[in-house]
């Protein structure tokens, strides 16, 4: 039986679906649907009970994915590891970041990495959602936050701070506030996840944690969006460094508390290049992220 039958099942049993495969392969669900049943009269059983509501894996079937998963890693660590023995960078490679990160970091690197390495494909997935690696097939994932995954392995990317900026004209037309409690009667920004729209958190030179409940008639679930509404003047804002580093530099943006460290939660938050924990990690994840963490900056002076 064609090994690439026993990858289709494979994925199948993770995505749930036959549909989901289908939209990772670019193929048509009625193509993985025959794939499975002529994989199913080639070993003699039933892998999935298949109804109009829902596909779930029969007892051999379930028995078959957990004996058959590790052999087939292997199959592909082993191939893997002798492309790399014998040849450049190669393949292709599925990266994922959120929409920010990767439009305002990632996608500017784009051209000096094909440059660099030009036989590597670069499949680059910007969703704010968290996707399952594994699941999805991602080879590497840039993700924000306070400390690395405990399911994945990786590294630091670089140190994320943020500001709460706000447009020249808007702090023409209000005042800059004279000092962080202050916001709490001012119109804000917000970013809705839990802490962004409730309070924002500041510590003082002197260490001094100060938590300022904070509120606003405008909500935005876009970090981009939330950038762009802070340069059209509609408010403050809570951005991180590389995403307004250029605009501080520039003026486009002003940092209303420069003295201060400002945070929804936790000072100590960075961005993180992470990969699926594996005995092997290939060479085009390696060369990848090596590039990453040499080149990739936060914007600004």
């Amino acid at each position: 039986m064609e090994t690439d039958a026993l990858k289709i099942f494979v994925d199948v049993m993770r995505a749930g679906s036959f549909a989901a495969v289908a939209r990772q392969q670019g193929a048509d669900p009625s193509a993985i649907s025959r794939s499975i049943a002529v994989l199913e009269r080639q070993l003699g059983f039933r892998l999935f009970q298949r109804t109009t509501r829902r596909l779930a894996a029969t007892q051999a079937g379930a028995l078959y994915f957990e004996r058959l998963q590790p052999l087939l890693a292997e199959m592909d660590r082993a191939g893997q590891q002798a492309r790399d023995a014998v040849a450049a960078p190669a393949g292709r490679l599925r990266a994922t970041a959120s929409v920010a990160f990767g439009h305002t970091v990632l996608v500017p690197l784009l051209a000096r990495m094909r440059a660099a390495y030009p036989q590597l494909a670069v499949d680059l997935v910007l969703t704010d959602a968290v996707l399952d690696l594994i699941a999805e097939k991602i080879d590497v994932a840039v993700r924000l936050g306070p400390r690395l995954a405990v399911d994945l392995v990786g590294t630091r990317l670089m140190r994320t701070r943020y500001h709460v900026c706000a447009s020249p004209a808007y702090v023409a037309r209000t005042g800059k506030p004279a000092a962080p409690r202050d916001l709490a009667a001012r119109d804000c920004l917000l970013f809705p996840y839990p802490g962004y729209r409730s309070h924002w958190r500041f510590r003082a030179r002197n260490g001094e944690v100060a938590k300022v409940p904070v509120q606003g008639t405008v909500t935005i679930s876009n970090a981009l969006a939330l950038h762009r509404a802070a340069c059209a003047g509609l408010g403050p804002a809570l951005l991180a460094d590389w995403l307004v580093g250029q605009d501080l530099a520039s003026g486009a943006l002003v940092d209303l508390f420069p003295h201060h460290e400002a945070s929804a939660a936790d000072f100590e938050t960075a961005a993180w290049v992470l990969y699926p924990s594996r005995a092997y990690v290939p060479r085009k994840v390696r060369v990848f992220v090596d590039f990453l963490k040499t080149h990739a900056k936060r914007p600004g002076p």
